[in-house]
C-alpha cells in the first residue's frame, strides 16, 4: 500500500448527493472523491440506510434504487460484502425489504438455521426464495 493512497468509508450522505444530485456543490464533491479514492467501503448498514432515504425520501422506485447499488458495485474502487448486498437486491428485485434480505443472509452467516418475524410480507418472500423463515404470531 503505497504512500498516499485514499481508503475511505462513505457515509450515507455521500452516496445520495451523488445518486440523486439535489445539491450540486455537494453532488460534484461526492463525484469527486468517489472516483479519486483508491477504496471506498460502504459498509451494509450504510447501504440500507441509501435504499430507504430514496425510497421513502425520494419516492424512487426499486429498481432505481437497485440499479444505484449496481452501479457501486460494478466500481473498481468500491468494497462492500457483496454476498450480502446480492441478498438484499434479491428481496428489494421480489417486491421486499433491501434489509429484511441482508438481515436474513447475515443471520444465516452468524449460524442462524431460520429467520423468524412478526412481518409477514417478509417471511413470504423469504420463503419464496427458498429461506426458512417462521412468522411469529
Amino acid at each position: 500500500m503505497g504512500k498516499g493512497e485514499m481508503k475511505l468509508t462513505a457515509d450515507t450522505n455521500v452516496l445520495i448527493r451523488a445518486a440523486v444530485q439535489d445539491d450540486l456543490h455537494q453532488a460534484r464533491r461526492a463525484a469527486k472523491i468517489l472516483v479519486e479514492a483508491d477504496l471506498i467501503a460502504i459498509p451494509v448498514p450504510v447501504l440500507c440506510e441509501f435504499v430507504w432515504v430514496l425510497r421513502r425520501g425520494y419516492k424512487k422506485s426499486p429498481s432505481d434504487v437497485s440499479d444505484a447499488i449496481r452501479r457501486l458495485m460494478k466500481s473498481a474502487n468500491v468494497a462492500m460484502n457483496r454476498p450480502a448486498v446480492e441478498a438484499g437486491l434479491s428481496a428489494l428485485d421480489a417486491g421486499g425489504d433491501f434489509a429484511d434480505g441482508v438481515i436474513a443472509y447475515e443471520g444465516e452467516w452468524l449460524g442462524a438455521d431460520e429467520f423468524v418475524s412478526f412481518d409477514s410480507k417478509a417471511v413470504s418472500l423469504l420463503q419464496s426464495q427458498g429461506s426458512r423463515a417462521r412468522l411469529l404470531s
